[in-house]
């Protein structure tokens, strides 16, 4: 049976008791980045609302509208592709044969601008998505400190190909050159720092790109559009709004797209790479799922476990690819884990966005209660039982994290990635249970273990960094410091996501050889000299 759960002011909330800060502005966005040009749309226009519940005219509770941008087709979809395209131009266009330096300047002066919107988008990010004002405050900051990070990242990598390299006979000079276009697809948990992650190392090499962000969270990219146009040459960035299916699909189909970056959902990846016709020729970095497992050994310190699961299942609602999806702990254990892992859930403030200590807050998409309550409700049927009080109450945009016991893999919530307020709570006897599971399964992203003997904690960390590729000890799972490999194995990730792994992951080896003789080298002395090429270039960036 489903108990309800108290909404925050929400029961009664108008806009004149919204904080005037973060009160929304209805923002009716009809234009697209193409060519280097805004562009009007005239067409179909998509209503964007917020699952945070106001009065409406009517005097009735319901989602918040937001405004509406482009709902856009095929044909501009193409387009923009074909931008991209001339953009790129094989590899003579402007943008890929730039010399590094110049590049950088125009990611520069696009953070410049950027920052100017901070205000604006962190209120959207709170009423798009949910996220609390300390996380969409921080959500911004960081995608400004990894442009400025990438951009570091991009010196030193060029600082140590600024030279000639000698093997036997033959000069080489080694530099990193772009792929050609790219299709930017971000997520909505994270749809500006994660979609930057995409974004911004993959032009910054040099590549052109079509992007368009994800279904929820894509009013913020709005205020961004004309630093875009500002900053950066024709073609280089262009931006659309819509369904993937009806702009991807028929980009991906002509062949022309060169890397697909996505971070979202495998089957999304493979749908999208299925439409390819050169498969073969189809550079791939995606951020997937997983289902990161916490491993609590027998002497782990309870407290700081429980803290560190907390934020690492709940924080954000659970809804990061990163959250921890599944806790396995040891028998002995499990009864006080139970009982201290569930008050400290029940203990946990549900409000909104910009109430202070806020920590669990609406979910962004509108069917993810019913989905959770089922994923509750199927686990109940086979024999788990809710281990908080306040587990599985429900709003009609929320429902309060259920601490799940015990589960196993009969169940839905066993398999699932469930993306969202529900942990799923299994004992083990044998430490080859977990080891077993995390090695059947179809994800291997990160692991947290909690412990203390190392004699136990050393072959477990050999073992495990097999399985995924973050072992992260008695701490929560995560992806920063932004500088750290970001990556996964099986379904979790193709490719790593870093800054300086982003920067590789969005160029290839390129170089000019030359046989060691007089007449050659005083031709490639002639071209340094005279700075006729800048890919040969001996250019120290500081």
């Amino acid at each position: 049976m489903t108990t309800v759960l108290t909404e925050p002011s929400t029961q009664t909330l108008n806009t004149s008791e919204i904080p005037e800060a973060y009160r929304p502005k209805l923002t009716t966005f009809n234009q697209y980045l193409v060519d280097g040009e805004l562009k009007t749309w005239n067409g179909k226009m998509a209503e964007v609302y917020s699952t945070i519940r106001t009065e409406n005219e009517k005097g009735e509770m319901a989602p918040t509208l937001l405004g509406s941008v482009p709902d856009m087709e095929s044909a501009p979809a193409l387009e923009a592709l074909e931008s991209a395209k001339r953009a790129f131009d094989r590899g003579k266009g402007q943008w890929p044969t730039m010399r590094v330096r110049e590049r950088l300047t125009c990611l520069e002066r696009f953070a410049d601008k950027m920052k100017l919107h901070r205000e604006e988008i962190v209120k959207l990010l709170m009423w798009e998505i949910g996220k609390t004002l300390a996380d969409s405050e921080k959500e911004f900051d960081r995608t400004v400190d990894y442009i400025y990070d990438t951009i570091n990242a991009y010196k030193k990598l060029d600082q140590k190909s600024a030279k000639f390299e000698k093997e036997g006979d033959i000069h080489a000079h080694i530099r990193r050159s772009p792929l050609g276009v790219v299709l930017c697809l971000g997520p909505y948990n994270y749809p500006l720092n994660e979609t930057f992650c995409l974004l911004i190392p993959a032009i910054v090499m040099g590549n052109t790109a079509v992007f368009k962000p994800a279904k929820h969270g894509v009013l913020l990219i709005t205020p961004l559009l004309k630093a875009f146009q500002e900053c950066f040459p024709p073609g280089v960035v262009n931006i659309l709004f819509g369904r993937g299916r009806k702009i991807a699909q028929p980009i991906m189909k002509t062949g022309h797209v060169d890397v697909l970056a996505l971070i979202g959902h495998s089957s999304s990846a493979v749908a999208l790479q299925d439409e390819h016709p050169n498969k073969n020729r189809l550079r791939l970095v995606l951020g997937l799922e997983a289902k990161n497992p916490a491993v609590v050994l027998p002497d782990a310190d309870l407290d700081n476990t429980v803290k560190e699961c907390i934020s690492g299942s709940l924080s954000y609602n659970g809804q990061r690819c990163t959250a921890l999806k599944v806790l396995y702990v040891h028998e002995s254990i499990i009864d006080e884990f139970n009982k201290k892992f569930s008050e400290a859930v029940d203990n946990l403030k549900y409000g909104l966005p910009w109430e202070k200590d806020a920590f669990l807050t609406p979910l962004p998409e509108p069917n993810k209660p019913q989905y959770i309550k089922d994923l509750i409700d199927d686990a109940i049927a086979k024999g788990a039982k809710i281990m908080n009080k306040k587990g599985g109450e429900m709003t009609e945009n929320y429902t309060y994290p259920a601490v799940m016991y015990p589960v196993d893999d009969s169940m839905d919530l066993y398999h699932e990635e469930q993306f969202g307020p529900v942990v799923p709570v299994i004992s083990y006897k044998d430490i080859n249970e977990p080891l077993d599971a995390m090695a059947a399964s179809d994800y291997g992203q990160q692991v947290s273990l909690f412990g203390r003997d190392v004699r136990k904690i050393g072959p477990l960390i050999d073992i495990m960094a097999n399985l995924v590729c973050r072992v992260n000890l008695n701490s929560a799972c995560q992806r920063g410091p932004d500088v750290y490999p970001f990556t996964g194995r099986k379904n979790s990730a193709v490719s790593t996501l870093s800054v300086y792994d982003a920067l590789r992951s969005f160029s290839i080896r390129s170089f000019v050889a030359s046989k060691n003789n007089p007449y050659n080298n005083e031709i490639l002395e002639d071209l340094l000299n005279s700075n006729e090429s800048n890919f040969v270039s001996s250019d120290y960036i500081l």
